[in-house]
């Protein structure tokens, strides 16, 4: 995995979304799309997103309803773009929480340098350092590696994981035997690009139960601690 932005851009048209992923992509950016704002809150819960582009005529729920909810819940840098120009529509965007707003047609230049400038903005609000700067976690056979972003059984064969189970099985290891709230690993594992609610956090760990767990109904390794959160159990070798 690169350490690249990540940017996801929620747009129904599929020719102008397929244009700007494309220009983004040859920009250095990582990308991700969605049509709408379902497949943007799937996508929310499996991947740590630094920006979204977002645009405002969009089916089932619009853009600027998606903004307010997103602003709502998180700090996660939103560019609105729209091909409605007039000054009122920028307006409402920028009040709903937008970061900047950008009238269709655009040229891509426009487009990063806004995207750059949003980024540099929003960085002075990084969340605080891990606790534990180690790159590599073992426990009970399992190895996560940090720098490869990888996840490897005790056989050998590496597990394939997303991005937000990956980084919730980090955040795991750096605090072995504490009890984390759901509102805890919200903010150590996604910070201001947390997903539309702390079920999120109850998905992921129910699919990292699948993967790493013996028998995932009866977990060993990551255990519910009612009315508080989850706890990782295991002893964590780190290096």
């Amino acid at each position: 995995m690169s350490s690249e932005p990540h940017i996801l851009i929620v747009e129904d048209d599929r020719e102008i979304r397929g244009l700007i992923a494309r220009f983004l992509k040859s920009n250095d950016f990582r990308v991700s799309t969605a049509g709408d704002g379902r497949e943007m809150d799937r996508i929310l819960v499996d991947s740590r997103i630094d920006l979204v582009i977002l645009d405002v005529m969009l089916p089932h729920e619009d853009g600027l309803s998606i903004c307010r909810r997103l602003r709502s819940q998180t700090k996660l840098p939103i560019i609105m773009v729209s091909a409605k120009g007039e000054e009122l529509d920028r307006v409402l965007g920028l009040e709903l929480g937008a970061d900047d707003y950008l009238v269709k047609p655009f040229a891509s230049r426009e487009l990063l340098a806004r995207v750059r400038a949003v980024l540099r903005r929003s960085n002075g609000q990084q969340d605080e350092p891990p606790a534990d700067a180690s790159h590599r976690f073992q426990f009970h056979g399992w190895t996560l590696d940090a720098l490869r972003r990888s996840l490897t059984d005790p056989g050998g064969a590496r597990v394939s994981v997303t991005d937000g189970e990956f980084d919730l099985l980090r955040v795991f290891c750096q605090r072995p035997g504490r009890l984390l709230s759901r509102d805890q690993l919200i903010d150590l594992t996604q910070g201001r690009a947390a997903g539309p609610n702390e079920r999120s956090i109850d998905i992921l760990v129910v699919r990292l139960r699948r993967k790493i767990e013996t028998d995932p109904q009866r977990p060993d390794l990551i255990k519910t601690v009612r009315s508080g959160g989850y706890m990782f159990t295991p002893d964590v070798e780190a290096q």
